[in-house]
């Protein structure tokens, strides 16, 4: 049994099915280059067949990375994987991933079919996948609450059918650790060529135990974890890659094994996901979180005085948060500028630094130093967003104990100008209704939230918004040292997002055709 753990990331595919993350194709390209800079084996890109936006987004992934396998999600039918074919097959090292479900209650229920349908769908598709790319992962989808006879049986029947990777997922949640790693152990056992393959495991965070489950599957040798930055995913999530990487890092005795993560790259990794996704990271999430390495205590912070391992089992330099000696403020050049913007990760063109070097110079006329956080967003509300159809251009606002909140906004809207105003309860109030009229938008705001990059009282105040229409929900976000500001633009950022998911309608992955040529 190798002792080396693949590491499979799906951010930009489950990750991206969280509620409201949905990704455009210049942002999935940006971010798999910096999973690729990480170190993960495999990125699997999108669903080519949910939409022809996420076809091209995956098809722009695969003609990117250099080192780094590129999957294609598709259901087991000859369109889906026609259609994953088509978005990988320029990748340096493509990947098609399909799926069927294989619990009884999912067979009964959703495909309509029997035990011996199933598996004969999942032999002709996998037999069709390997004609077409040379590596090919079958997943038994809901295969934690399916028969272990059956399962194996169909294990077997993937691999001698071409599948070089076979998938155990907890689709919905639903296993225990020492529960999961026996079925695991039970599969290898019991799948007569499992030696042919490699078995990986795909968890769900519903009751919390998504890590867990999967470090109880490697140690029971399971050899590929499936992840994503941040445990992003679809209800709870999914099983986070900084949680996995950094235990199997830090505890070599329980687990004698290795993966390719860069982990001085997980936090920059991160943030990045942050940005681009606008789901903010919670402050006691585990290695990623704002508190993972503070401590407070009076007791704590003397012991760390003494010897920083009586409280901190892994350095915070380890995972990518040693601090930058290099302070930027407003007499900084744009040499100073693009070379944080490098160590950070980011390989931007000459007119993306220069375009970036613009707003940083705003930005260091108004507060006295630009930190990490400001140039990410930056960065991201500069560069990492493609075309828009709403573009703010002025916001004024009258608000006060006197008056009634009045806003005045100047958008821009397909290329044309356009300005109005509206009374509100407040000063935000005010301007979402001028930017609601403007758009004329419909729909609901779900969520608002307002949180500050960093300390002080000059910071860069960072706004996130829900909105939904029509079944449609899209995030929105925005950062301003003013708030309204920085309200305003979320508002429109979540508009925005919401124009992209109503031109690329997807089709859930989780419906599986019950019959296709």
């Amino acid at each position: 049994m190798s002792d080396r753990v693949i590491i499979f990331d799906t951010t930009l595919r489950d990750g991206e099915q969280s509620p409201g993350a949905s990704m455009n194709a210049e942002e999935k390209r940006r971010l798999a280059g910096r999973l690729e800079k990480l170190g993960v084996d495999v990125v699997e890109a999108g669903f080519p067949a949910a939409s022809e936006g996420d076809f091209l987004a995956v098809q722009g992934v695969a003609g990117r990375l250099e080192k780094t396998s590129v999957a294609a999600l598709a259901r087991t039918s000859k369109n889906d994987i026609d259609r994953a074919w088509g978005a990988v097959k320029d990748a340096k090292k493509p990947r098609i991933h399909t799926f069927i479900a294989t619990s009884d209650i999912h067979m009964e229920y959703k495909l309509r079919m029997s035990r011996d349908e199933v598996l004969r769908r999942t032999v002709d598709m996998v037999k069709y996948a390997k004609t077409l790319c040379p590596d090919v992962e079958f997943s038994a989808e809901d295969g934690s609450r399916s028969d272990r006879d059956f399962l194996c049986k169909v294990f077997s029947a993937a691999i001698a059918a071409g599948a070089t990777t076979v998938n155990l997922p907890d689709t919905v949640g639903y296993a225990i650790p020492h529960e999961f790693a026996e079925m695991v152990r039970y599969v290898m056992e019991h799948t007569e060529n499992m030696h042919k393959a490699v078995l990986s495991v795909h968890c769900h965070n519903d009751l919390g135990l998504a890590t867990s489950n999967t470090l109880a599957a490697i140690a029971a040798g399971a050899r590929q974890a499936e992840v994503t930055i941040n445990g992003i995913g679809e209800r709870a999530g999914n099983t986070s890659l900084e949680e996995v990487v950094m235990a199997i890092h830090t505890r070599p005795n329980y687990f004698p094994v290795v993966t390719g993560i860069q982990t001085e790259q997980i936090y920059p990794t991160s943030r990045m996901v942050r940005m681009v996704t606008g789901m903010m990271v919670q402050p006691n999430k585990a290695i990623v979180g704002a508190n993972a390495f503070a401590h407070e205590s009076g007791i704590h912070q003397d012991g760390m005085l003494k010897n920083p391992m009586t409280y901190e089992i892994m350095r915070p330099e380890t995972v990518g948060l040693s601090g930058s000696d290099l302070v930027l403020g407003k007499h900084s050049g744009r040499h100073a500028l693009r070379k944080r913007l490098e160590e950070m990760g980011y390989q931007l063109t000459d007119e993306d630094v220069a375009a970036v070097f613009v707003k940083f110079k705003d930005l260091a006329d108004r507060k006295k130093h630009v930190v990490d956080e400001d140039l990410e967003a930056i960065v991201a509300e500069g560069i990492l967003r493609t075309s828009e159809k709403f573009r703010l251009l002025h916001l004024h606002v009258s608000a006060g104990t006197t008056v009634i909140p009045c806003a005045t906004v100047e958008m821009e809207i397909d290329g044309v100008t356009h300005r109005d105003a509206e009374f509100g309860n407040g000063p935000i109030d005010a301007t979402f209704n001028a930017i609601t009229k403007l758009a004329g938008a419909r729909c609901e705001l779900m969520r608002f939230a307002v949180s500050a990059l960093t300390g002080g009282t000059d910071a860069q105040g960072e706004v996130t918004v829900r909105l939904k229409e029509n079944g449609c929900v899209a995030l929105g976000k925005g950062t301003d040292p003013d708030i309204i500001t920085a309200s305003a633009k979320a508002y429109v950022n979540g508009l925005n997002r919401l124009e992209y998911l109503k031109a690329n309608p997807a089709v859930s992955s989780a419906d599986n055709v019950a019959a296709e040529n």
